[in-house]
């Protein structure tokens, strides 16, 4: 398996979305699933920000006249339909099927077509950047996909490239876990068991450094170290 991602950055006044994007930096919008074939493609996306940014983001995203996919020009010829799944106060799930997709020149389009069947998609956009980190079987080359993509890019859009070194952390719950040391999981363990979490707490640092048998600052430590990578690794998938 190998790894890489595609960054393309927008300048402003090149894309009417992602300059909703770069207007309102609370606003995210990340793919928890994405999947195309030769003349269609179909994904949901879940989308955070405060409720201007938001109500910006559903006057350019949900209009069905544009695409929100397309490098090489403004609008492409495919027929798109997207439904709000979820609707809250600073958050959207949107599920977006467009149809021939062999008319838009989107990133994902361009890698189907270069790298065949079994290619996972991953995308975030945040300010005038849009991300996509791709897994796929095998050891074909990008050299080519990367000039095709770029020769079809509109002006004022840039691409760029990064090889990851490994394919992992596609889920952050398996990467948080598998980085959790054995005496991190006891003193979670133990903190979960004697309701250390519970509102109010029915136990204290110092009675669960007696029942670990083990320093109360050496608890406190782990409690703290392993909560902040389980927040750090939530909050950047989240976002």
């Amino acid at each position: 398996m190998r790894e890489f991602e595609f960054t393309v950055t927008f300048e402003p006044g090149a894309d009417d979305l992602m300059d909703v994007f770069s207007e309102y930096p609370s606003l995210s919008a990340r793919s928890s699933t994405c999947f195309t074939t030769d003349d269609r493609m179909w994904r949901i996306d879940h989308v955070k920000g405060e409720r201007e940014a938001l109500d910006a983001f559903d006057d350019v995203f949900l209009d069905e006249r544009r695409c929100n996919e397309c490098f090489d020009v403004v609008n492409c010829d495919t027929t798109r339909t997207y439904h709000v799944l979820d609707r809250k106060a600073n958050s959207r799930t949107v599920y977006t099927d467009r149809r021939e997709v062999h008319r838009c020149h989107s990133i994902p389009h361009h890698v189907t077509d270069h790298l065949g069947d079994g290619v996972v998609f991953e995308s975030r956009r945040t300010r005038g950047e849009y991300r996509w980190r791709i897994l796929y079987p095998g050891e074909r080359a990008i050299g080519d996909l990367y000039d095709d993509i770029e020769s079809n890019l509109r002006d004022g859009l840039e691409l760029e490239v990064s090889h990851l070194s490994r394919a992992g952390n596609w889920d952050v719950d398996s990467r948080a876990a598998a980085q959790l040391s054995p005496a991190h999981w006891e003193v979670l363990e133990a903190a979960v068991e004697h309701g250390y979490y519970d509102r109010p707490r029915d136990v204290t640092v110092a009675e669960l450094a007696s029942v670990l048998d083990v320093p109360r600052s050496t608890v406190q430590y782990r409690l703290r170290t392993a909560e902040d990578l389980i927040v750090e690794q939530f909050v950047e998938s989240a976002l």
